[in-house]
């Protein structure tokens, strides 16, 4: 959202506890005031702004339940074959060094990050909720639209918490102090059935598109589009198909008429801050450089600090900004993908650049010489302004058309339906990037994901959810019917009803 909105919102203590918490913040650099929730929520304008509220945690890459850096892309990407965790040590980001070797404990791990985020984001949603339904000084239409964007939000949040714990509670109303620590958990296909209502309920209010001014607002494309893959991850294959045909066209490679998504020309593009909200952008996350924020800042940063974290350390010679090394990229993914046209845009080789141009760079842990070009941190998009490391443009961009198009496709050859539309799917993806044609297999799609979807953040939840990352994942440790999601946060257990999930 670029506008600035005073929100109301809960904040998040510990998880689930946040329910009952009313506070009042800014989406601007510095918080002020508060107020008691039942004398907010009288206007349309506060209405607003606890809509903007439930939008917050998708771009706030601080907090969680231990107050740390929490972006998610940095965990997932270490879990995964793409990436190993870098940084300054063994002891850097241990969240993400746990996750990278798999010897993440209740007590240790990203867990508490994602299960914040994602709590605070229900919380929120649920808190608005309850106000607008009773809202009767808001225009019908407006309330619709607000309605519809807050449960698509609550879906989003929730397939985020059922795909990373699967034992979850499910909570649809603000909760009394009394009842916080008595809600159990339910069985994933409950969290699934949930999110698949809200996501039906919200598509047919939202807008086709959006005019410029409210880019990062949520689309009728993106609703169909999250539960086209809520269904891939419920194997319902056919459902999956017919949904992502909605926002994949008629003729792949093409524009879609309804939501004018097409793939990009230059692949390099789509991930360029001045390429925001491009054609092949179905659901992005926004994010700012121009707040001139500094480390007084923490937890209402709104730029993206995952661009800083895997820049090279001590990097000074041309094109990048000195970063923190985090995130090298494996050699496998390197060597695999050296033959591929994406590998450019994908992989920067900073030892052969340092070489070239005779200058340096600090080896961080774990370092390979390959780091994320996706996300650099290049010097052209160095804030003037502001502590620079945290003042970084780059959007991410959740769900592409390049994603949907190879999801249909796997939903296609897994239903059994069409053979012929699954391959002219995977062919479009491949010959936007100048590559011929592979025979539709599930393999052959697999691999077109893994390179075309590289570092983001894709990879590991791809392994898990094909069953490959027993084999695919066992060098770093990851232990068939443990691993496959997230330990409970230990806080979140003290003096509840929840319980552990297996193998923690």
């Amino acid at each position: 959202m670029k506008r600035k909105y005073i929100i109301y919102s809960s904040v998040v203590l510990l998880g689930i506890t946040g329910f009952v918490s009313c506070k009042k913040s800014f989406l601007e650099t510095t918080p002020a005031g508060q107020t008691l929730e039942a004398n907010y929520y009288t206007t349309p304008e506060e209405i607003f702004a606890g809509v903007v509220a439930a939008y917050d945690p998708l771009v706030t890459e601080t907090g969680g339940l231990n107050n740390t850096y929490a972006g998610p892309l940095g965990p997932l990407n270490a879990a995964s074959d793409d990436c190993v965790a870098g940084g300054g040590g063994p002891t850097d980001m241990t969240t993400w060094q746990v996750w990278n070797n798999y010897t993440l404990t209740p007590a240790q791990g990203p867990q508490g990050e994602y299960w914040g985020r994602n709590f605070k984001g229900v919380s929120r949603c649920n808190t608005v909720l309850s106000k607008m339904e009773p809202a009767t000084f808001l225009d019908a239409n407006t309330k619709k639209r607000y309605i519809a964007e807050v449960k698509f939000l609550r879906a989003y949040y929730y397939f985020w918490l059922v795909r990373m714990f699967k034992n979850i509670p499910l909570i649809l109303q603000p909760l009394q102090p009394q009842e916080v620590y008595t809600q159990p958990q339910v069985a994933s296909e409950a969290v699934y059935a949930q999110v698949e209502a809200d996501l039906n309920a919200a598509i047919p209010d939202l807008p086709n598109i959006v005019p410029a001014a409210e880019n990062g607002r949520i689309t009728k494309g993106a609703g169909i589009a999250l539960l086209g893959k809520v269904f891939i991850y419920e194997k319902k294959w056919a459902e999956a198909a017919a949904q992502l045909a909605q926002v994949n066209g008629t003729t792949p490679g093409g524009t879609t008429a309804t939501y004018g998504y097409k793939l990009q020309s230059n692949f390099g593009q789509i991930f360029s801050p001045d390429n925001k909200f491009n054609s092949e952008s179905i659901f992005e996350l926004n994010f700012t450089g121009s707040q001139s924020y500094s480390w007084n800042n923490w937890n209402q940063f709104k730029s993206n600090v995952y661009v800083q974290m895997v820049g090279p350390r001590g990097y000074n010679g041309p094109i990048y900004w000195g970063g923190w090394g985090f995130s090298p990229v494996t050699t496998g993914l390197a060597n695999a993908m050296k033959t591929d046209p994406r590998y450019g845009y994908t992989i920067a080789n900073i030892d052969s650049l340092t070489k070239a141009t005779n200058t340096k760079y600090e080896a961080s842990y774990q370092n390979t010489g390959y780091f994320i070009q996706k996300y650099a941190p290049l010097q052209k998009y160095k804030a003037p302004t502001g502590t620079a490391e945290l003042n970084f443009p780059n959007n991410y961009i959740e769900i592409r058309l390049a994603d949907t198009y190879l999801l249909e496709a796997e939903a296609l050859l897994q239903s059994g339906s069409n053979a012929a539309r699954a391959l002219a799917l995977l062919s479009a993806v491949r010959e936007r990037v100048g590559l011929t044609p592979v025979p539709a297999t599930l393999q052959n799609i697999y691999n077109e994901r893994r390179f075309e979807l590289a570092t983001e953040g894709h990879r590991w939840f791809d392994l898990v959810r094909t069953g490959q990352a027993p084999t695919v994942l066992a060098g770093k440790g990851f232990k068939t019917g443990t691993h496959e999601i997230l330990p409970i946060p230990l806080v979140e257990l003290q003096n509840t009803q929840l319980k552990q999930n297996p193998g923690y």
